[in-house]
C-alpha cells in the first residue's frame, strides 16, 4: 500500500485552508475553508475566466449608485460586491467558511470597520448565505481588534490578519476573536533582510517559532480562538506546524505537498501541552508600546496594510476600466 501524500497526512492533523481567490484552484484541492485578501482578489479579477463576476458586481453597483452621479460611492460599492461575489462562488465549492477582508484603508478606524463588516454580512445574506459561513478579515491593529470584539458580540465571526507577534495574538484572544492568522513567511522575510542569513531550518524559522509559541499558549490557557498559520514561503514551514488548528496555504504549495510522499510528523499537539505561563493582558497602552518596541511586527504590519491598500486601489482602477469598456460596447451597438 503506497504512503499517502504529505497533503493527505496534513489534512488528517490540521484543517487545510486554500489561500487564494482562484476558484479553479479551490475546485482542484477541495479544502474545507478558503481565505481571500485584496491582493488575491485582484489577481483573480485579472483572470478573463472571472470577467462575468466583475460585470455582475458593476451591474449591481450601478443600480445602487449610478456612476455619473457619484463615482466614488459607485466604485466602493463595486469593490464590496466583487469581494462578496468571489466569496459566494467559493462557498458553492467548499463546505466550510470563507474569509472576506474589510478595506485595509479602514484599519485604524474601529467604527468604519464595524460598519463595513456588517454591510458585507448583509450582502452575503442577500444571497442566502448565513453569517456562520463568513469570517470577516481585519488587520490586527488595536482599532481592528476592538472592531472585532464588537462584531463578535453581535455574532459576526472574525479572522484577524497581518498578525506578527505574541502581543497581537493575546489581545485578539482577550477580545474573544474567532480566529487569528499569524504570519510565517513575512516574519522570515524580515529576518532574512535584517540578518543577511538566507537559510533557516524549519524548526529555527522565526515565523514557525512565533506561531508555535502562540499555539502553545492558547492551548495551555484554554483559549478558544483558533490559530491559523498563514503566509508560507516553503513547505518546510508548513510541515513544522502540522497539528496547528488550521493552515492556509497557496495553491503552489498545496501542489508541492500533494506531490510529496514521506512520513509527516505532527509537531503541534494540544493534548500534550503543559506549562505554567503567566496570564497576559495587553491594554491599549501596553499594546501600542509593545508594537513600537517590536520593529519587525510594526514594520510588517505597516507594510501589509499599505500593500493591501494599494491592491484595493488597483482593483478600483480595474473596475473603472472595465465599466468604461462595457459603456463603450453599448454605445457601439446603439
Amino acid at each position: 500500500m503506497s504512503m499517502k501524500s504529505v497533503l493527505e497526512q496534513l489534512s488528517s492533523m490540521t484543517i487545510v485552508v486554500a489561500d487564494t481567490g482562484d476558484i479553479d484552484a479551490i475546485k482542484k484541492f477541495k479544502p474545507r475553508d478558503a481565505t481571500t485578501n485584496p491582493s488575491l482578489i485582484l489577481a483573480a479579477a485579472k483572470n478573463p475566466s472571472y470577467l462575468k463576476l466583475i460585470d455582475e458586481a458593476l451591474e449591481t453597483s450601478k443600480k445602487l449608485f449610478p456612476r455619473e452621479c457619484d463615482q466614488k460611492r459607485f466604485i466602493k460599492e463595486a469593490i464590496d460586491q466583487v469581494s462578496v461575489l468571489f466569496g459566494k462562488e467559493i462557498l458553492g465549492i467548499i463546505s466550510g467558511r470563507v474569509s472576506t477582508e474589510v478595506d485595509a484603508r479602514l484599519s485604524f478606524d474601529t467604527d468604519a470597520t464595524v460598519s463595513k463588516a456588517i454591510k458585507i454580512i448583509n450582502q452575503y445574506k442577500n444571497y442566502g448565505i448565513d453569517k456562520s459561513r463568513i469570517l470577516i478579515k481585519i488587520a490586527s491593529t488595536w482599532e481592528g481588534i476592538k472592531a472585532a470584539e464588537i462584531l463578535e458580540s453581535k455574532g459576526i465571526k472574525c479572522n484577524l490578519t497581518l498578525l506578527f507577534n505574541f502581543c497581537q495574538a493575546v489581545a485578539c484572544a482577550n477580545a474573544n476573536v474567532t480566529l487569528i492568522s499569524p504570519f510565517v513567511g513575512r516574519i522570515l522575510d524580515w529576518h532574512k533582510a535584517k540578518t543577511g542569513k538566507m537559510s533557516f531550518s524549519g524548526s529555527e524559522d522565526p515565523g514557525v517559532i512565533s506561531v508555535t509559541k502562540i499555539f502553545n499558549y492558547f492551548k495551555e490557557k484554554g483559549v478558544t480562538t483558533e490559530v491559523m498559520g498563514a503566509s508560507f514561503r516553503n513547505i518546510e514551514e508548513i510541515k513544522e506546524l502540522a497539528g496547528c488548528d488550521l493552515l492556509t496555504i497557496s495553491p503552489k504549495l498545496l501542489e508541492e505537498l500533494n506531490n510529496q510522499n514521506e512520513k509527516l510528523t505532527k509537531k503541534l499537539d494540544k493534548d500534550f501541552i503543559s506549562g505554567n505561563s503567566p496570564d497576559y493582558v495587553f491594554e491599549e497602552r501596553d499594546f501600542r508600546l509593545n508594537m513600537l518596541e517590536d520593529q519587525m511586527a510594526s514594520e510588517k504590519l505597516s507594510e501589509g496594510i499599505t500593500g493591501f491598500s494599494k491592491a484595493i486601489e488597483e482593483l478600483e482602477d480595474l473596475l473603472i476600466n472595465r465599466y468604461t469598456e462595457i459603456s463603450n460596447e453599448k454605445l457601439i451597438k446603439m
